[in-house]
């Protein structure tokens, strides 16, 4: 089970979003972005998650170069994700250096689109989905119903050759709330590809949690952290060794 650190790029800022809502007041943290990503690195991290949050939000590109940037000046692998909503943007992420790109709601709505990009990039695009408790899939940063569920459409993006799924549970408040074990456990049943744990928790009990989690002998590809980090709710140091057991 991978431990992911997410960097999430406003504006050109590091910022933590307090309810995961960009159209909320960010806090800007200390570092900025390139060096709270070598700090993510330093700590123990094994991959990176990058948000480019004007892109996701407003289609805005401004961030590319920094985000270039710490693709270049990290060693840890870089899954970018915002705004990738289409071929030429997957390729250019790709070309510059990242791992892997992340799709959301372009992958829920455009499947045909998708499917031609996880054929021309195999291995290399993953799916975010934000799920509620009835499994429906929102988009748009939790903005908008999508009608479609989370078993038909993971199920098809799977055959569609997604490398794997980031899952997170919409409107959940991640620092008071615990995750939604058995949603999680529900997307792990319908796949074989790697499922990340991607809406945070709240303390190493629910981390602890999430490693115990077990769907027919299958396991947690990873889990995302930050803000609970950034809160001091446990470092990376006990989040790594909590996972190296």
């Amino acid at each position: 089970m991978d431990l992911y650190a997410r960097v999430n790029i406003l504006d050109g800022r590091a910022v933590r979003l307090p309810h995961g809502d960009v159209h909320e007041a960010a806090i800007a943290l200390d570092a900025d972005p390139v060096a709270r990503a070598q700090g993510w690195e330093a700590k123990g991290a094994d991959h990176l998650l990058v948000v480019d949050l004007n892109a996701a939000a407003y289609g805005d590109y401004s961030n590319r170069p920094l985000i270039d940037q710490i693709v270049a000046e990290v060693s840890l692998p870089v899954l970018v994700a915002g705004g990738v909503r289409s071929r030429s943007e997957v390729e250019r992420r790709l070309e510059a250096g990242a791992w892997r790109i992340a799709m959301g709601t372009t992958a829920i709505e455009d499947q045909v689109a998708t499917w031609e990009i996880c054929r021309d990039f195999p291995d290399q695009v993953m799916i975010t989905m934000d799920v509620k408790p009835d499994e429906e899939l929102v988009v748009r940063g939790w903005t908008a119903h999508s009608g479609r569920h989370l078993e038909e459409v993971i199920i098809e993006l799977s055959s569609a050759g997604a490398a794997g799924f980031m899952v997170a549970e919409a409107n959940r408040d991640a620092l008071a709330e615990p995750p939604n074990f058995w949603i999680l456990r529900e997307a792990m049943s319908y796949v074989d590809e790697p499922v990340i744990a991607a809406g945070g928790v709240r303390n190493l009990a629910d981390l602890r949690g999430l490693t115990e989690l077990d769907s027919d002998g299958k396991r947690l590809g990873g889990v995302v952290v930050g803000r609970e980090v950034t809160e001091g709710r446990f470092t990376m140091e006990e989040a790594a060794g909590l996972l190296a057991e």
